[in-house]
C-alpha cells in the first residue's frame, strides 16, 4: 500500500505564498518523477510542475518564476514554493508520483488534494 498526503494549503491573499508538501508513505522501492498538479472549478486538471529523482524541473507556462518545486528523497517528499500568488491560482493541488514498489512494479500514485484559494 503506498499514500501520498499533501498538507500547505489554505487562504492566502493575492500577492501571499503558500508552501505546499506532499509526503509519499508504505511500500515503496523508489520515487521517480514527483509532480503537482492543479484543477479549478470547470477546469481540466493541469501540470504545475514536475521533478525527477536526480532534480531535473519542469513547469506550467503560467507559474514560471513564480513557483518552485523541490523534494527531499530521504523524506519521499516533494514541495510546491508558491510566492506572488494570483487568484486564478486557486485550485486544488494535487500531488502525483510515480513510485516503484517491487522490481517490476511500476504506477502512478496520486494524493486527495489540498485547497488553495487566493482572495484578491
Amino acid at each position: 500500500q503506498v499514500q501520498l498526503v499533501e498538507s500547505g494549503g489554505g487562504l492566502v491573499q493575492a500577492g501571499g505564498s503558500l508552501r505546499l508538501s506532499c509526503a509519499a508513505s508504505g511500500s515503496i522501492f523508489s520515487i521517480n518523477t514527483m509532480s503537482w498538479h492543479r484543477q479549478a472549478p470547470g477546469k481540466q486538471r493541469e501540470l504545475v510542475a514536475g521533478i525527477t529523482s536526480g532534480g531535473s524541473t519542469n513547469y506550467g507556462d503560467s507559474v514560471k518564476g513564480r513557483f518552485t518545486i523541490s523534494r527531499d528523497n530521504t523524506k519521499n517528499t516533494v514541495y510546491l514554493q508558491m510566492n506572488n500568488l494570483k487568484p486564478e491560482d486557486a485550485a486544488v493541488y494535487y500531488c502525483a508520483a510515480v513510485i516503484r514498489r517491487t522490481i517490476t512494479s511500476t504506477r502512478d500514485y496520486w494524493g486527495q488534494g489540498t485547497q488553495v484559494t487566493v482572495s484578491s
